[in-house]
């Protein structure tokens, strides 16, 4: 079981080396050997005036302590506008400006003339700005050649800290309003790790999108998303929870009502399992705060001591662990009920297989009086093009826990 052990952490460590693909964390520089030098030629003479454009905004969000706040990303996509750029943030929460531009180069692609675009990309970093990565796009019979410059904003300054360019592999405009387009390039760093190069994996929404979706989006289903629990991925409703993982959900919801991280966290000794046994009003509380559920309902999907009244508890470990990229949710419509619940239909966007619907779900929430909100149901929509969840990881059983830690003291 150990040596398993050891191979599974290489595997993990690997994994989360080659799945990150956010320009956040490449701050080395790093320019592709090829045939692409009157590009990055024209891409290093191109961005000066990009980076003036906005860096004000950026400066004057940081003297205000105001980062984080998407009213911010706005205003930066907005004057990138007013300039003749096609601007969006990087999670897709803001309509692209110069949309038409892009329509216009990807029908040059289909015809295979020439043509060149520049998108420029508001970057974040848990949550908070960046840096702007610029996208010089140029194409010829076909083919797409993407130029990136990464430029971060650090201690007051704006310095490009990332260059590579690439043909892309993988080229698409789809009919639901998103560009995607991947490729990959050599990082001399990863490839001394991984023995293969660096992915990108890009998804733009370039049409709009209703801002009442995106806000229901933003406030009921991306803090859950589908990272880590499969609240998203079964069909369940408040007469049958269905194969609900529970214990997921705690795992999402404590830190929101209570702040903080849960205290339940996994042995120092990776190789153990650690149990715990929470108290019954304790666990419960979480739960209910976000779902209209007996004490029955919960118990009969999770193990439940009687004795002492609590729940037992393990935390997801290293052999649990999920891919490291994921989905993102997308709120495309939305109708309100009579009895006061809303029904969100959603669609997974997933860069990473360059899928601008992996599946389309219908979400039913139950906003309460208090601000807060109850999960009433979720459905996945038939389709025949529906793509199956592999990023996800179930929580290990009885017996699979036990074959990898043993059994519980």
């Amino acid at each position: 079981m150990r040596e398993r052990y050891s191979k599974f952490l290489i595997f993990i460590l690997l994994l989360c080396i080659t799945g990150c693909s956010n320009t956040s964390q490449m701050e080395q520089k790093n320019i592709e050997n090829g045939n692409n030098a009157e590009l990055k030629q024209n891409i290093q003479k191109e961005t000066e005036p990009v980076v003036e454009i906005c860096y004000d905004l950026f400066r004057k969000a940081d003297d205000e302590g105001s980062m984080d706040d998407l009213e911010v990303f706005r205003s930066i996509v907005n004057r990138l506008g007013d300039n003749g750029y096609a601007a969006i943030d990087a999670k897709n929460q803001i309509d692209m400006t110069e949309a038409d531009q892009v329509v216009r180069f990807c029908e040059k692609v289909g015809a295979k003339e020439e043509g060149d675009l520049t998108i420029i990309k508001i970057n974040d970093l848990e949550g908070a700005l960046d840096g702007i990565v610029k996208y010089d796009l140029r194409t010829k019979d076909g083919e797409v050649i993407v130029g990136t410059n990464y430029y971060k904003y650090e201690n007051k300054d704006m310095q490009n800290v990332f260059t590579a360019s690439y043909l892309a592999d993988h080229w698409e405009y789809t009919k639901d309003g998103y560009l995607l387009f991947s490729g990959s390039y050599y990082s001399e760093e990863l490839y001394a790790l991984t023995l293969s190069d660096a992915e990108d994996y890009i998804a733009f929404r370039v049409q709009p999108l209703d801002e009442k979706c995106r806000e229901l989006n933003r406030q009921y289903i991306l803090p859950v998303s589908y990272e880590r629990n499969n609240m998203f991925l079964v069909d369940w409703n408040e007469a049958d929870f269905g194969d609900l993982d529970f214990y997921d959900l705690y795992d999402i919801f404590y830190p929101k009502i209570n702040n903080q991280h849960i205290p339940y966290g996994m042995d120092d000794n990776l190789g153990v399992g650690a149990v715990y046994r929470i108290p019954k009003e304790e666990f419960e509380s979480v739960i209910k705060t976000y779902f209209n559920i007996e004490s029955d309902a919960v118990k009969s999907k999770t193990v439940f001591h009687s004795e002492d009244e609590t729940y037992e508890y393990k935390p997801r470990g290293f052999f649990e662990a999920e891919y490291p990229e994921y989905p993102f949710p997308e709120v495309v419509r939305y109708t309100e009920n009579e009895d006061g619940t809303i029904t969100l239909t959603v669609q997974a966007v997933f860069p990473y297989k360059s899928l601008s619907k992996v599946y389309a779900h219908e979400v039913v929430i139950r906003p309460l009086d208090n601000g807060g909100v109850q999960y009433v149901s979720n459905r996945i929509i038939p389709s025949e093009d529906n793509y199956e969840a592999t990023w996800h990881k179930p929580r290990l059983t009885e017996e699979q826990w036990e074959e990898m830690y043993g059994e519980p003291e």
